[in-house]
């Protein structure tokens, strides 16, 4: 690849004349034919372009669709039309095009790219070059693949606190998307171990007009900032668990080099070293869970770990199990990811590799999900943990405040980074009240919670109460009349103690007991967003 910046800059004025943007191609294909394109079902969308251009002719945006998002080779002439700053003689030099006959096809995708983040009011836009998807490709990808924006890579940039920092690391930078959305926030240095990687992230921040904010950097996780830090770090690592049999598939953007999930432990125990005083990690990981073991137990120990390297009781971590598959899915999944396919006996091969593995270590799930790391002032976190080591079975005298969950609902489509950080905030808050404290304190009920009752006929006690929420994680959550009751008071006028004594003159039950139950249910409530302490 020859990405010269010279080049990448006519690229960027011909995709911006031509309007090469999520919206405009989903206007110009319709609803129905672009999301048949995005599964790879390309004859909606070249049908939807045939009818076009009989009436009003090629222009410059259904060529870049045809060529670029259907992959259909075209003629050189065609293509000049299309991009007039770089033609098609320069989109060859860059090495997106190459020749198919007397015609020129796709080498490299450029794709239109529209995401989530919480620092913006609306979606972004980005132009990302990367290596054929799978859909284009249409075979196995080469071992220094380098992929385009995926789920899992649109779910970290939703995550992700909205706050400007003063410097940002992006572990693992592959394309380079992530770093382009710390960018919106100040500095970032972006790392990868693929010089493949680091190329085609450079390119891609200077076609979006942010390369004077990233410095990219290769080598293997942390070897490249030893001795930095950071006030965020954001990664979606190679963590893939994948076997380490003699002749298995290896792509480097999925395999991290490692035996089962030891390159998510490695980041972790790794990171917090990293970040500066109220800085924040978060990454995407898997996790396993052999026989007789809970994986969200090993990230504990992993979290635990890393405190201990640090030597002091600094950290805070939130960890989502967002899902958890046994083996034999795990394996089919990564099996087609690599472009292998039932039927096909190289596919039964790759899952019977996985197979094994896992049955070398005994695994019986393996845990999807994210994890968040803030390393707090020394004295903060230990009176946080040693708090809730008192009232909560969160954490363990003289260890890291570590809150622990599966939770599967749906993630709130907007804003989604800044209500986590919210909600860790209030969990934080919540967990460093000692019981007194959390009973003199006022708490705030969040305006997205709202409860639901269902009622027997002809019996006037609810039979079940449920307190709902859709932010920043979809949550349904039992409670009793007690707990209903006192969500319902805490609009900030009364504190905790004051409402739990007038409910067990109300309700009848011992004040001592209301006021127990109270304080767990607000502290379990502070982790769901539902309630936060004001005082």
């Amino acid at each position: 690849m020859h990405l010269e910046p010279e080049l990448i800059d006519r690229l960027a004025a011909d995709l911006a004349a031509a309007d090469y943007r999520v919206p405009a191609v989903r206007e110009r294909l319709g609803a129905a034919a672009d999301d048949a394109r995005q599964r790879g079902v390309f004859a909606a969308a070249t049908a939807v372009l045939d009818a076009t251009e009989a009436e009003a002719g090629a222009d410059p945006l259904g060529t870049l669709i045809r060529l670029l998002l259907l992959g259909e080779p075209l003629r050189p002439e065609r293509i000049d039309a299309a991009l007039p700053e770089l033609g098609a003689a320069g989109a060859r030099a860059l090495g997106v095009l190459v020749p198919s006959g007397d015609e020129l096809s796709i080498a490299l995708s450029l794709s239109p790219v529209l995401a989530n983040d919480a620092i913006a009011d609306d979606p972004r836009h980005w132009w990302i070059l990367s290596d054929l998807d799978d859909q284009l490709r249409r075979g196995p990808a080469r071992s220094d693949h380098v992929m385009g924006v995926g789920g899992a890579t649109r779910s970290l940039i939703s995550q992700a606190p909205a706050q400007p920092v003063e410097r940002s690391l992006d572990l693992g930078t592959g394309c380079g998307i992530v770093a382009l959305h710390l960018a919106l926030r100040g500095p970032v240095v972006a790392t990868d171990i693929s010089e493949r990687a680091l190329a085609l992230a450079r390119a891609n921040a200077r076609l979006n007009g942010l390369a004077d904010r990233i410095e990219f950097r290769r080598g293997d996780l942390f070897a490249p900032v030893a001795g930095d830090r950071f006030d965020l770090i954001l990664s979606n690592p190679p963590f893939v668990i994948t076997p380490r049999e003699p002749g298995a598939a290896v792509y480097e953007y999925r395999d991290g080099g490692r035996t089962g999930d030891e390159l998510a432990a490695d980041v972790v125990l790794a990171a917090p070293e990293h970040l500066r005083t109220g800085g924040t990690m978060l990454c995407l990981a898997n996790w396993e869970s052999p026989w007789g073991e809970n994986g969200l137990e090993r990230v504990r120990g992993w979290i635990e770990d890393a405190a201990g390297r640090l030597g002091d009781d600094s950290l805070a971590a939130w960890v989502i199990e967002r899902d958890r598959v046994l083996p034999v899915q795990y394996a089919e999944t990564w099996a087609r990811d690599g472009g292998a396919r039932p039927g096909d006996p190289a596919f039964d091969a790759l899952v019977a590799s996985w197979l094994r593995d896992f049955a070398a270590r005994r695994v019986v799930s393996i845990g999807l999900g994210a994890i968040r790391i803030r390393r707090l002032a020394a004295a903060a976190a230990s009176a946080a943990a040693a708090s809730a080591a008192l009232g909560a079975a969160e954490s363990r005298a003289g260890a890291p405040l570590i809150h622990l969950e599966q939770a599967t609902g749906a993630f709130a489509p907007e804003r989604l980074g800044t209500l986590l950080e919210s909600a860790f905030d209030a969990g934080l808050a919540a967990a460093a009240k000692r019981s007194a404290d959390a009973l003199d304190a006022h708490w705030l009920l969040d305006r997205a919670v709202v409860e639901e009752r269902e009622h027997v006929p002809g019996q006037e006690a609810p039979s079940s109460i449920v307190l709902r929420t859709d932010r920043p994680i979809a949550r349904r959550v039992a409670a009793d009349p007690l707990l209903a009751a006192a969500v319902g008071a805490c609009d900030g006028e009364l504190t905790l103690g004051q409402i739990a004594d007038a409910l067990a003159t109300l309700l009848e039950v011992d004040a001592s007991a209301a006021r127990e139950a109270l304080v767990a249910g607000a502290r379990e409530l502070a982790w769901f967003g539902m309630l936060q302490p004001i005082d």
